[in-house]
């Protein structure tokens, strides 16, 4: 979470200084690009999320499965899941 937020401050810096760039530079007119829009996971999923079913599967010895469903719980992408997975129990 907080990794995404210093990023969005990151890119909202870096668009004010190429706005003043281009206002030195003089020119005008620039369009954007549309981006793809970032996915969210709503916020009752969430809200929802425990590590109990992780747990179960790590126990098990499913890690994989164990990063799958948390990915499906958070939205995180596979590297954070992974690292959450394995911060969780050091193997």
């Amino acid at each position: 979470m907080f990794a995404r937020y210093r990023l969005e401050r990151k890119v909202d810096a870096l668009n004010y200084k190429v706005d003043l760039i281009l206002q030195h530079l003089g020119i005008e007119n620039v369009t954007a690009i549309p981006a793809e829009p970032i996915r969210t996971v709503p916020t009752t999923a969430r809200s929802a999320f425990s590590w109990v079913e992780i747990d179960a599967l790590v126990a098990d010895g499913k890690k994989i499965q164990a990063i799958k469903r948390y990915r499906e719980l958070t939205g995180a992408g596979l590297k954070e899941a992974k690292d959450a997975v394995e911060s969780r129990f050091r193997y």
